[in-house]
């Protein structure tokens, strides 16, 4: 499996998410936003950081780069892609996923450990997962703070988009659970097709004992479990 990581000016997690793949025995390259084309990628991952510097909006010159296109065109044909953190900002910038990441209602940069409980375990991102199990997983972000308006939220949740909600320690969907103030304590959704995922906290982040906690690796694990029997 051939996993494309983009690379934007400002991206600072983008060496995570490729020893991620190595860690599953995929096989990741770095792709620089100004190259074009992603033949012969199997999967395409968005990484956090601050592109560009978070100048004019989270994500919004991202989206403008030359590789974005082929992005959205290897989306588009059903290919599988995962945008983590800026990565998400980035999709919904880019139209592959509805909505926008706002300011945090705290309005404080929110960086800790949060629990996540999983909506679907039917996505191929989450055939390791259980549903409703519960993922200890961290954050770090400015722009958190899902908003979309209610038609859509109602569509999504009806859909059964939400792969992920913020909860407490005992599953409950709370107040005190959400870090950011995102609607419906949403952590992570998908698009109809169901093969674009974007997210707010950080997998590649999990995925060692030494770091806390390895409950992301199940994440990576599902993507090349499918695609490995596609």
């Amino acid at each position: 499996m051939k996993v494309a990581v983009i690379t934007f000016p400002g991206s600072n997690c983008d060496y995570d998410l490729y020893k991620a793949a190595q860690q599953v025995q995929a096989e990741p390259s770095f792709v620089w936003h100004r190259e074009r084309g992603l033949e012969g990628f199997d999967a395409v991952l968005l990484p956090g950081g601050f592109s560009y510097g978070d100048y004019l909006r989270a994500g919004a010159i991202a989206r403008m780069s030359p590789i974005m296109e082929d992005v959205v065109a290897f989306a588009d044909a059903g290919g599988p892609v995962l945008g983590i953190c800026n990565g998400f900002q980035i999709l919904c910038e880019a139209g592959l996923l509805p909505g926008a990441l706002v300011r945090n209602d705290t309005l404080r940069f929110e960086s800790r450990d949060v629990i996540l409980r999983v909506e679907r375990d039917d996505t191929l991102f989450t055939t390791a997962y259980e549903k409703g199990q519960l993922l200890r997983i961290p954050i770090a972000h400015g722009e958190g703070n899902y908003e979309v308006d209610e038609d859509t939220l109602e569509r999504l949740e009806s859909e059964g988009r939400v792969v992920f909600r913020y909860a407490d320690r005992n599953g409950a969907v709370t107040d005190e659970a959400n870090p950011n103030g995102s609607l419906g304590n949403i952590a992570g959704i998908t698009n109809e097709r169901g093969n674009v995922l974007g997210m707010m906290p950080h997998p590649e982040r999990a995925m060692e004992k030494l770091l806390g906690s390895t409950d992301g690796t199940g994440l990576f694990e599902s993507m090349v479990h499918a695609l490995s029997h596609a």
